[in-house]
């Protein structure tokens, strides 16, 4: 049986707590700016209402899992990650240091976008940086489609062009023109970029989750 989750919403159509995703869903789906966040139990949801929103964006609960764990994601390394409030919704992705999760970029909201594309993009500017700080660290993603489509070199998305999404599109086209010299071996001895899957399992979420749902 699943556990059971608890849905805080500071920034929505209505604030307040919400005992399912999909009533979580009707109050942040659509709405620019949403502030919203899963919590494991009712009294944790209380606190954090009460808290604030600031105290609890970009931390998910079970981050720094791995920290105690037996099996360890590689270091240095990098992890991405992206949130979108539909599909297609408001779009947002990140890239953090793994170890410390400091975030190094952060790009969005953009309309428009869907959970899949904000993946593939957050690896592609995870490769950006590290091309421009000359590093060969590993890139971790929770994404499978996201990683298939960096390897393949290309955004196999199915998401509509609109007048909204403009911006993305010339987004993911940059992207895509890029990846052929992203995954290029390095200079000297540097390796080709390994892009790995984040194992939520048995590591907790993705240090770079928006901690969200």
């Amino acid at each position: 049986m699943a556990k059971m989750k608890y849905y805080v919403v500071w920034k929505g159509r209505k604030r307040g707590i919400f005992s399912t995703w999909a009533e979580c869903e009707k109050q942040v789906k659509g709405f620019v700016g949403a502030e919203f966040k899963a919590f494991g139990s009712a009294g944790e949801a209380r606190a954090a209402l009460a808290a604030g929103y600031a105290r609890h964006r970009g931390k998910p609960a079970s981050q720094g899992k791995w920290k105690q764990g037996t099996s360890k994601p590689r270091l240095p390394s990098l992890c991405a990650d992206a949130a979108c409030s539909g599909s297609p919704g408001w779009l947002e992705y990140r890239v953090v240091e793994t170890e410390t999760a400091q975030q190094l970029l952060r790009v969005g909201p953009l309309a428009e976008g869907t959970n899949n594309v904000g993946e593939f993009l957050a690896i592609v500017e995870a490769l950006r940086w590290l091309r421009r700080h000359r590093l060969d660290w590993p890139i971790y993603s929770d994404s499978e489609n996201a990683i298939l489509w960096v390897r393949a070199r290309r955004c196999n998305t199915k998401l509509k062009r609109t007048a909204a999404n403009r911006r993305l599109f010339e987004m993911i086209g940059r992207a895509v023109a890029d990846l052929p010299a992203l995954l290029e071996q390095g200079a000297g001895n540097a390796s080709r970029p390994r892009i790995l899957k984040w194992e939520t399992k048995s590591w907790g979420e993705n240090p770079a989750d928006f901690g969200r749902k």
